[in-house]
This record gives structure tokens, C-alpha cells and sequence, in this order.
């Protein structure tokens, strides 16, 4: 066997050992849910998917300010749709 198909089936080897690798735990921090998973929880919640369209602006604008109080997205959506409402 010549030594580059040495170096080929160990190439072989390691890209093998890859694939069937796992993710590191650092990576994972706790626990992954499925989407099923996440779904029943989101429901148990009684949240429900409510897709929109915004300009790009206006996003950007509710990710700055989401990130500046420390909250989730949804929460600060949820929190400014209900204002909006309430003063309707």
C-alpha cells in the first residue's frame, strides 16, 4: 500500500469519526427540545405563532431596543402590542 492511500483511508478515518461525533456539552447548554417539544410547551403557555411583515427599520429598531431593556423579542412585542391596545 503506498503511503498516500495510507494517509487517504486515515483522512477517511477522522472524517468518519466526525460525522458520527456528537455536539459538546459546552455547546449545548441544558437541555434541546425538538420542535414538537417546543410547540407543546408553547401551547401549555397558550402562545400561538403570529407571523407579520415589518420594515427592516422598525425591526431593527425593536432588536435594539429588546436588547438595551434585556428582554426577549417576544416579550417586548407582546408588551407594546398590549399597550397599544389598551390605549385604543
Amino acid at each position: 500500500m503506498k503511503k498516500t492511500d495510507l494517509y487517504k483511508n486515515l483522512a477517511l478515518k477522522i472524517d468518519r469519526e466526525m460525522k458520527q461525533a456528537t455536539t459538546p456539552d459546552r455547546f449545548g447548554q441544558g437541555e434541546v427540545l425538538d420542535r414538537k417539544a417546543q410547540r407543546k410547551l408553547d401551547q401549555a403557555k397558550g402562545l400561538v405563532p403570529f407571523a407579520v411583515k415589518l420594515d427592516a427599520q422598525l425591526t431593527e429598531s425593536l432588536r435594539t431596543l429588546a436588547a438595551s431593556r434585556q428582554i426577549g423579542l417576544n416579550e417586548l412585542v407582546g408588551e407594546l402590542l398590549e399597550k397599544g391596545l389598551a390605549a385604543a
